[in-house]
């Protein structure tokens, strides 16, 4: 038997298909035959991005501050999610430290600098501004004060802040009281949130986004409850809390629109995450469709309403009939009035566009009679090429040419939106220090010129985040996998940072702006790993000099002592003796 794993974002863990392995060398000897190479992969393209075109990296709030009941925060639903003891996360681990970044903001304003980045993208923790979630309770004027100084160090170092305003983390409270994202009650006090957020930081950020891949966190939250807050309703609970979101990032998008547009003039959009989906024989209509339906299952599920007012048809009629099948009076999928499809319709200044790998897909028709769930109303299957490179997470391998087929998808889907790559990047599930990860070099290379052709293609793409700055706590996946271009020791109580050889890479595409040459590409690689190399020896000679540090803080000063102390004992012997 052979086992594929459902793609999704970063520590999003799918449930497991199984297929016969005749059936699978079937599929693969196809790809063999008619899919040797894209036509994308066939040549690199040698190129500058538009002027001024945004280079960055990103990260977010529980991932990274630490400090989990530090200076009047409040608890989130992953405070209790990591602190339950029920094994929820890999070997328990907490995020109550993480990276330590509330403690050491100018250290990574100066890593931002190194790298050279336009812009940073990342979230506002809900529970540290408001302990409670809700604002009539009482804000938290040290979480103001941390975040303004945060902006305030950002934007000296000419750093464009782009804002997150939730990105997973709901505050504790509002879980235990309301069920969170399955009560409407969220919207209202979301745009309370909001509405705060733009009062204390709207006159220095310019670039909000309101939910950061809310399909994850519908799915994993409230379908298969590996993320906070752990339930598992399956086939209603993620379609409702989905339906919530949306309504909260209209109402937060209207607050900003009527509000605060005027004398900001900034920008308020959502980050939506979705892999491509490719059919796996383009000969037949059905594959087609299903791939079609993977789409829209993903990124037409929210953008949709954002964009053309209501759910994607294919959603409302697949989850309808087979809530009519199951008995059901009305369908699993919520619906949205005249009124509400009016108000949520044009909500977005720009599209959010997260994207890590690519699945082939097929047709497979999945009976109602196997109870409700979000990847039975889809009807299809996920495959992976064995041929794609496998970068260590199990859901992630690196297949550059789809990131250029979805924002093309996204282009024409949506009207030509304003694009910022929200989300991007390679991880490394290997245990020991990996300074030199050529292959998130690779990843980075194939995966940039991808959106370069994606640009020259009419796509309306003007930034880049690449996911990213530290490795961090990685959800359900704990510390096991890093996506950062800075390495963290989590053994080491300061949290110290180390640079990889994809910082220096990076760093070359943002100084070009692009790729200007072969011979000139080709020295950043060589160069980049000639710098990992002196570091990779730098980080293992730590243990001497610490070593070192202690011989000569500790045994010099003591040796000395001692030295002083038998000097004079001589002395008042001899003394004793001359008298």
């Amino acid at each position: 038997m052979c086992f594929f794993r459902y793609g999704g974002g970063p520590g999003a863990m799918k449930p497991v298909r199984v297929v016969t392995l005749c059936w699978v060398l079937l599929l693969v000897s196809r790809l063999g035959a008619t899919r040797k190479e894209s036509p994308e992969e066939a040549s690199f393209y040698y190129g500058n991005f538009p002027l001024g075109f945004s280079w960055g990296v990103g990260s977010s709030a529980f991932q990274t501050e630490g400090a989990w009941d530090q200076h009047g925060k409040g608890p989130s639903i992953w405070d209790t999610f990591t602190h339950s003891g029920k094994g929820n996360v890999l070997g328990d681990e907490t995020a109550d430290v993480a990276c330590n970044s509330y403690y050491k903001v100018q250290e990574d304003v100066a890593l931002l600098r190194e790298l050279r980045v336009s812009h940073y993208r990342f979230s506002l923790s809900w529970p540290r501004l408001l302990p409670t979630g809700v604002r009539a309770d009482g804000v938290n004027r040290k979480g103001i004060q941390f975040y303004s100084d945060f902006i305030d160090a950002l934007v000296k170092s000419n750093i464009t802040p782009i804002v997150t305003l939730h990105h997973w983390d709901l505050p504790q409270l509002l879980q235990a009281k309301y069920g969170g994202w399955q009560n409407v009650s969220m919207a209202n006090y979301f745009s309370d949130y909001a509405n705060l957020c733009f009062e204390a930081f709207g006159d220095r950020v310019k670039h909000w986004v309101t939910f950061s891949d809310p399909r994850t966190m519908a799915e994993e939250g409230y379908e298969t409850g590996h993320h906070a807050p752990g339930l598992k309703l399956q086939g209603t609970g993620l379609y409702k809390a989905a339906h919530h979101v949306i309504k909260a990032h209209a109402q937060a998008w209207h607050a900003y629109n009527d509000t605060w547009r005027s004398q900001q003039q900034g920008l308020v959009g959502i980050s939506l995450n979705c892999d491509w989906g490719e059919p796996v024989d383009l000969s037949n209509p059905k594959d087609i469709e299903a791939a079609e339906r993977y789409l829209q299952f993903c990124l037409g599920w929210f953008a949709n309403p954002i964009y053309a007012g209501d759910y994607p048809q294919v959603m409302k009629d697949h989850i309808g009939r087979k809530s009519a099948e199951q008995g059901l009076e009305m369908s699993r999928l919520p619906v949205f009035s005249l009124q509400e499809k009016s108000y949520i319709k044009g909500t977005s200044d720009f599209l959010g566009l997260g994207h890590f790998t690519t699945r082939f897909i097929t047709e497979r028709s999945y009976p109602s009679g196997q109870g409700p769930s979000y990847q039975n109303d889809r009807d299809l299957v996920e495959l992976v090429d064995p041929n794609w490179l496998d970068l260590g997470s199990k859901w992630l391998y690196s297949v550059p040419w789809g990131f250029r087929r979805l924002l093309n998808f996204a282009q024409t889907q949506y009207g030509n939106p304003l694009i910022y790559v929200t989300e991007n990047g390679a991880s490394q599930r290997l245990h020991c220090t990996q300074l030199c990860d050529e292959w998130r070099i690779q990843y980075l290379k194939g995966y940039t010129n991808e959106m370069l052709k994606a640009i020259k293609d009419g796509a309306n793409v003007k930034g880049y985040t690449s996911w990213s700055l530290l490795d961090k706590f990685e959800w359900e996946r704990g510390y096991s996998d890093r996506y950062g271009f800075y390495y963290i020791d989590f053994n080491k109580k300061n949290r110290p940072r180390y640079p990889k050889a994809s910082v220096e890479y990076y760093k070359r595409i943002i100084i070009a702006n692009g790729f200007p040459n072969q011979r000139e590409v080709e020295t950043w690689y060589f160069k980049a790993l000639e710098i990992c190399s002196i570091n990779n020896q730098m980080l293992a000679a730590e243990p001497l000099l610490s070593y070192m540090q202690i011989v000569t803080e500790i045994v010099v000063p003591t040796v000395c002592t001692l030295c002083i102390l038998i000097a004079a004992v001589l002395l008042m012997l001899l003394l004793r003796s001359l008298s």
